[in-house]
C-alpha cells in the first residue's frame, strides 16, 4: 500500500470519529423545546391583532418566530423573562399560516429545537358564507346515520364543519364537483346533539376561510320500546295487582262465613244442654165480641211438640193449649 493511500483513509477516519463527536455534543447541547400559543386561538379576522406567545422552560438570551418555516421575527430576552410575546397587528391575508418559536439557551448555552407548530386561521367576511343541510331530520333517534352537507361552488376548497362547544372543526372535507362536502355521523348517540356549523378555506389561498355559516341544531332522542315491551309489563304489574286484590277479598268473605258457622253452632250447643228451658210456642189469643160469642162451641185441644230433655228426665213440660171452634151460630 503507498504512503498516499494510507494517508487518505487515516484523513477519513478522522473526520468520521469527528463527526461522530460533534453529533454528540450537539445532542448533549440541545434544550427543551418551548411552547407556542395564540390568543386569541379563534376568531381571527382581518385587520384584527394577535399576539403569538413563547413560554420558555429556561432563560434564554434570544427568541426567533417563524412562519411556515421561514424566520419572521427575533426579540431579545432578559434572565427573568419566561414569556416572549410577538404582536401582530392589522391582520392581514399574508399573516395566515403555520407558527413555530426557538430560543437560544443562556446556561447551558445552545439552541433548542422548534415548538410545535400552531395555525393562525384567518376569517374574510368579504366572502359569503358556506349553506348547510340536515338529513333526514333534527330529531332523529339513537344509531341513525346523520349526514350534514356543506356547499360553495364558487370559492370553497374545503369545507370544515364546526360544533359548538370545540374550538377546533370536528371534520374536514373536500367538495364533489358540485362544491357541496358531506359529513356523514355514524350511529349518533346523545353526545353528538348540538349545533353545527359551516365554513370553508377560500381557494388558491393559504389559511384564509370564509364566515361560519348558518347552523343545524341536531337532537338525539332515545329510540321507543318495541311494541308489547312497557305495554306488557304494565299489564303484568295491573295483573298482580288485580289478582292480590281478589286473594284479599276471598280471604275476607271466607274467614266471614267461618265465624258465622262457628257462632251458630255454639248456639246450637247451648240450646242442646241439660237443663235448658224449652222454647214453647207462644199462646195466640182470639177476641170475640159477646154478641157474636153465642151459640158457639169450644173444644180444648193440646198440642204435642217435641221434647228437648234427655231420656228420663223428671221435668215435664206442660203442653199447650189451643181452642178451636167446632159449630156455628144459627140464625137469630
Amino acid at each position: 500500500m503507498s504512503p498516499r493511500c494510507s494517508c487518505l483513509m487515516t484523513s477519513m477516519a478522522v473526520n468520521l470519529i469527528l463527526g461522530w463527536w460533534l453529533v454528540a455534543v450537539s445532542r448533549a447541547q440541545q434544550l427543551p423545546r418551548p411552547s407556542l400559543l395564540l390568543h386569541p386561538s379563534q376568531g381571527v379576522s382581518l385587520g384584527n391583532t394577535v399576539t403569538l406567545r413563547c413560554h420558555l422552560p429556561q432563560p434564554a438570551t434570544r427568541v426567533e418566530l417563524y412562519r411556515d418555516g421561514q424566520w419572521r421575527s427575533r426579540k431579545e430576552m432578559d434572565q427573568e423573562q419566561d414569556v416572549a410575546e410577538f404582536s401582530l397587528a392589522g391582520i392581514k391575508k399574508k399573516d395566515s399560516g403555520t407558527y413555530q418559536c426557538q430560543y437560544q439557551g443562556l446556561a447551558p448555552a445552545g439552541t433548542s429545537e422548534k415548538s410545535d407548530p400552531v395555525k393562525l386561521v384567518v376569517t374574510d367576511h368579504s366572502y359569503p358564507p358556506p349553506g348547510i343541510s340536515l338529513s333526514p331530520k333534527e330529531h332523529v333517534e339513537i344509531g341513525t346515520n346523520v349526514t350534514i352537507q356543506c356547499s360553495n361552488q364558487e370559492y370553497g376548497a374545503a369545507f370544515l364543519l364546526h360544533k359548538d362547544g370545540h374550538s377546533s372543526p370536528i371534520q374536514q372535507q373536500e367538495p364533489d364537483y358540485w362544491g357541496t362536502a358531506t359529513f356523514t355521523l355514524f350511529g349518533v348517540t346523545p353526545a353528538d346533539s348540538g349545533t353545527y356549523r359551516c365554513s370553508y378555506r377560500i381557494r388558491g389561498c393559504c389559511l384564509l376561510f370564509s364566515p361560519l355559516g348558518d347552523n343545524v341544531t341536531l337532537e338525539v332522542i332515545p329510540r321507543p320500546a318495541p311494541p308489547g315491551v312497557n305495554g306488557g309489563a304494565s299489564r303484568d304489574l295491573v295483573a298482580v295487582v288485580v289478582g292480590r286484590w281478589v286473594a284479599v277479598i276471598v280471604f275476607i268473605i271466607i274467614l266471614t262465613v267461618s265465624v258465622l258457622l262457628v257462632a251458630q253452632r255454639r248456639q246450637m250447643q247451648r240450646d242442646e244442654r241439660p237443663g235448658a228451658t224449652p222454647r214453647s210456642p207462644e199462646a195466640v189469643q182470639f177476641q170475640v165480641s159477646p154478641g157474636d160469642s153465642e151459640g158457639l162451641t169450644y173444644a180444648q185441644l193440646q198440642a204435642v211438640t217435641p221434647s228437648t230433655h234427655p231420656p228420663g228426665s223428671s221435668t215435664t213440660p206442660e203442653p199447650p193449649i189451643i181452642y178451636a171452634v167446632v159449630g156455628t151460630r144459627g140464625p137469630r
